[in-house]
């Protein structure tokens, strides 16, 4: 097997740090490194770009976008873990369980656009019922959740970190202006972006989110019961999406946020009221494994040609 070069452009960085953690003991590639003195030199920069056979991009949007100018060959494929490229036509969207092609359009693709944590969670449940036509695309949706401080960035980290006493949980994007809308509607298929309210906990990793379903409100015969068997036929023998069985269930001790960290494992749960008017979905998984860097690395694994799950922990 060909070893194939692998820089990570932005590696010291919460998530440039997890994909070269899930790639140091493979014995498949070879990764490239930067000198630290040469961080900011923009030739070291673009010979390391170009001497790759996969750049994974781990930088604020604008440094990326830079870094793909600076790749002057056609051979070298990049994954973007920033948001500057999420629904760029030319890119393919790097979430390999959105539709049954969408691994192969990954595995084909030269450009990977690595999706954000909050988005996959969404798309996972609401894709599959409005590909079914099950729910109709303009149905006006409400999604929130908790997800730990990791996803914020270095200065949220930071804060978190070094506070006396941070909050346990913290409301944020009260503006209902967020850079993952976007890609909410161009991969959930909604018409419309969904009302969004996310939230960050008092942990470093992981994530827990709800999409609320007034059934009556959504699609006229809409059921929780439908909504699970179109969601456990999507994803049937996938390996790293599950859904869960259809049970009632007032509380679930494993629907803590961290229960799946360190895999790269995402979980799909349905829940009902007894009337069968109301339901919700929830999705579980870490924001940094599925949810960034465990997804980088099942990317990158479909464009090598190698096995998805290579160097990846399931639950």
């Amino acid at each position: 097997m060909t070893r194939a070069k692998i820089y990570i452009d932005g590696e010291a960085g919460t998530t440039g740090l997890q994909i070269r953690d899930r790639l140091a003991a493979r014995d498949d590639i070879d990764l490239l490194a930067i000198d630290p003195a040469k961080r900011k030199d923009m030739d070291e920069r673009r010979r390391l770009l170009n001497e790759a056979d996969v750049a994974i991009l781990c930088l604020p949007d604008d440094a990326a976008r830079e870094s793909v100018s600076l790749i002057d060959n056609d051979r070298t494929a990049v994954i973007d873990a920033s948001t500057a490229h999420r629904v760029a036509p030319d890119w393919a969207y790097g979430f390999a369980e959105m539709t049954k092609g969408q691994a192969e359009a990954i595995a084909n693709s030269k450009r990977v656009a690595n999706p954000g944590c909050w988005p996959q969670g969404l798309i996972a449940g609401i894709r599959p019922l409005i590909d079914a036509g099950l729910m109709p695309a303009d149905a006006p949706l409400t999604y929130n959740g908790v997800s730990g401080y990791s996803g914020g960035g270095r200065k949220m980290v930071e804060d978190y970190v070094s506070a006396a006493d941070p909050s346990p949980f913290m409301p944020y994007g009260l503006t209902f202006k967020h850079k993952h809308l976007p890609e909410m509607s161009a991969y959930t298929g909604l018409v419309r972006a969904p009302q969004f309210q996310p939230a960050v906990g008092n942990f470093a990793q992981g994530m827990l989110t709800f999409v609320p379903l007034r059934l009556w409100s959504v699609a006229p015969g809409l059921t929780a019961k439908a909504i699970h068997e179109v969601l456990a036929d999507r994803y049937a023998g996938e390996t790293f999406v599950k859904v869960m069985p259809f049970e009632p269930a007032e509380r679930l001790a494993s629907l803590d946020p961290r229960a799946l960290n360190g895999t790269n494992e995402l979980r799909l749960h349905v829940f009902a009221d007894a009337a069968g008017d109301e339901a919700l979905i929830v999705s579980l998984y870490d924001n940094l494994g599925k949810g960034a860097s465990g997804a980088a690395v099942q990317n990158l694994n479909l464009m090598l040609g190698r096995p998805a799950a290579t160097g990846l922990v399931p639950a």
